[in-house]
């Protein structure tokens, strides 16, 4: 077999040197460029490993990531060697997938790049079929490893939308659409109902599928489809309940950990309920996460897979989901967040209320060209007194700081600072943050992920420099 790439770098570089939906602003493709037969023959010429693993299909607007985590948590506590697929990355192309909780070696994706290249060769030379995409070939890549690692069951998270979604072609058990709102409009459609006919494209004939959507609109597209192909459908609020099991006398108690503000939940699913379940991600929607999570583990039970309660406790316990309300320091307590839509935003500001005190709020904001930034500023920056507007650099959909103040302005915001990128919004969040304020980087997804990088290093480096304890 040839060889394409020697060297973890030209893998990277390889890949991203394919067309790449992330990088490219959303009015410049739409549904049209993905087709699922182009993914069907890029598998078939791998040998098909995505039907050697089963899999668990999440999809919908907000939460599918988290939950995704949630599932394969449970699943490896429980004894399953478990893969879990995810995007985007946070700062390693690798990251995308793992095999309990451990991304490949660089030597791996070195080795994977280089046999998915050949069936990618293959397809780019033939005629009627557009080129294979950065995704498409990350998700072939995430399934030759999963199969080459043995993996009993994938988790699997939906790219976009996902009725077209490379990942559409998986072999699911279960299937999870987390809820549904405004987002990828150009290509998902401008409504909600649009956007549902998209998101429910998961559905599988006789698949189980369990639905976080409340919306009435969406929701009824979601029980459609079900009836029209004949799958069992649980929604939440329905079939599917939860409530806080830390209640006494009606007071609930928050355990405060160093990274979160953990919850206990008992979630109600047919025929099980499970108690006393701990949710370590901060925030009321991960609670509606995590009884999905549970809802699915206890159909897969159904379907004969051995799960105990206890390992579903053990599971959520090792939660970890970077960039959902984050909280990397406190004194002054500083939290990065992925929140680049509406329902996001709304989370994000709710828990806030909610979960935190301050003596004053610092929003680090920085956003994406295509999204509803109007939006967005409309709803965060009325919730904090100091606001920095910034831009991110490692994508070029991130909107100039410039043209943010612009937005800004138009809605009528007033008493904000600029800076040009992520390492000067900090260096200047730093010098106005006192130890009970708190500052919150947010409006982005890579803006989150490279503002959570520079605060790492910072960090790092503040305790290099601190003298040494007196024995």
């Amino acid at each position: 077999m040839p060889r394409f790439v020697e060297t973890y770098e030209e893998a990277v570089a390889y890949l991203f040197g394919r067309i790449n939906y992330e990088y490219v602003l959303a009015g410049s493709y739409s549904t049209q460029d993905f087709k699922l037969d182009r993914m069907r023959q890029l598998l078939s010429f791998l040998g098909n490993p995505h039907e050697r693993v089963p899999a668990v299909h999440i999809a919908g607007t907000k939460g599918k990531g988290s939950t995704a985590v949630m599932v394969a948590e449970i699943l490896c506590a429980a004894g399953y060697r478990t893969g879990l697929f995810t995007s985007p990355h946070v700062s390693a192309f690798e990251e995308r997938m793992t095999v309990d909780g451990v991304s490949p070696e660089r030597q791996q994706v070195v080795d994977l790049v280089n046999r998915v290249a050949g069936a990618v060769d293959r397809l780019d030379r033939s005629a009627g079929l557009m080129h294979p995409t950065f995704f498409e070939i990350t998700t072939a890549m995430a399934w030759l490893f999963f199969a080459d690692e043995d993996v009993e069951r994938a988790v699997i998270e939906v790219g976009l939308g996902g009725r077209l979604d490379s990942t559409n072609i998986c072999r699911s058990d279960v299937c999870i659409i987390t809820n549904i709102g405004r987002d990828h409009t150009a290509q998902l459609g401008n409504t909600l109902t649009k956007i549902a006919f998209e998101k429910a494209g998961i559905v599988k004939p006789g698949i189980p599928v369990l639905s976080g959507v409340g919306v009435a609109a969406p929701r009824a597209v979601v029980a459609e489809t079900c009836r029209a192909k004949g799958a069992p459908l649980l929604e939440l609020g329905q079939e599917i309940r939860y409530h806080r099991s830390d209640e006494v006398d009606g007071a609930a108690q928050t355990v405060v950990t160093a990274n979160s503000n953990e919850t206990v939940l008992d979630v109600e699913t047919p025929g099980q309920t499970w108690t006393r379940v701990p949710v370590r991600l901060c925030g009321a929607h991960q609670h509606a996460n995590a009884a999905l999570a549970v809802a699915a583990v206890n159909v897969l039970r159904q379907q004969g897979e051995r799960i105990p309660i206890d390992a579903v406790r053990r599971g959520m316990a090792a939660v970890c989901a970077p960039l959902r309300i984050e909280v990397l320091r406190h004194r002054p307590t500083v939290i990065v967040d992925a929140a680049h839509n509406g329902d996001s935003a709304r989370a994000l500001t709710t828990t806030l209320d909610t979960h935190f005190r301050a003596r004053r709020r610092i929003l680090i904001f920085a956003a994406t060209r295509d999204k509803d930034v109007a939006g967005l500023v409309r709803l965060l920056l009325p919730k904090f007194e100091t606001t920095i507007l910034s831009q991110y650099t490692s994508n070029p959909r991130g909107l100039p700081v410039d043209q943010l103040e612009c937005v800004v302005q138009s809605v009528g915001g007033a008493g904000y600072h600029l800076a040009e990128d992520a390492a000067s919004a900090w260096k200047l969040a730093a010098q106005l943050a006192e130890r009970e304020d708190l500052v919150c980087a947010t409006g982005s997804f890579y803006f989150a992920a490279e503002m959570r990088a520079l605060l790492a290093d910072d960090f790092t480096q503040r305790e290099q420099k601190a003298p040494a304890a007196a024995v």
